[in-house]
């Protein structure tokens, strides 16, 4: 059973938070571009999919729809899944400043 949470913060841009989880943990990001979600950045290993995005992203109407309108004062999402829980990883994420942890299950 995979693991997934979602930290917010409204204290970084979308690319501040994948280079602050690369330098702490070692993967690389990659930009995406996506018609749905507007752009992201993507980190992958079999430890962990680790996704950062804007929480404003295109609406079909043209306005900003919000992924996580449960948290509208977030302004980037970091979701994570891991195959297992990984308390180390969810301790190093809270340990990023400015990076608070929102819903995990």
């Amino acid at each position: 059973m995979s693991d997934h949470h979602t930290y917010g913060t409204s204290a970084h841009t979308a690319g501040e938070p994948a280079r602050l989880v690369g330098d702490r943990l070692g993967p690389v990001f990659t930009e995406r571009d996506s018609e749905y979600r507007g752009v992201y950045h993507l980190a992958e290993s079999l430890d962990a999919r680790i996704e950062i995005q804007p929480n404003p992203i295109p609406g079909d109407d043209g306005e900003d729809d919000l992924y996580a309108p449960e948290h509208p004062a977030v302004q980037v999402l970091l979701l994570v899944t891991t195959p297992t829980p990984d308390p180390a990883l969810r301790a190093l994420l809270r340990s990023i400043e400015g990076l608070v942890h929102l819903v995990g299950r």
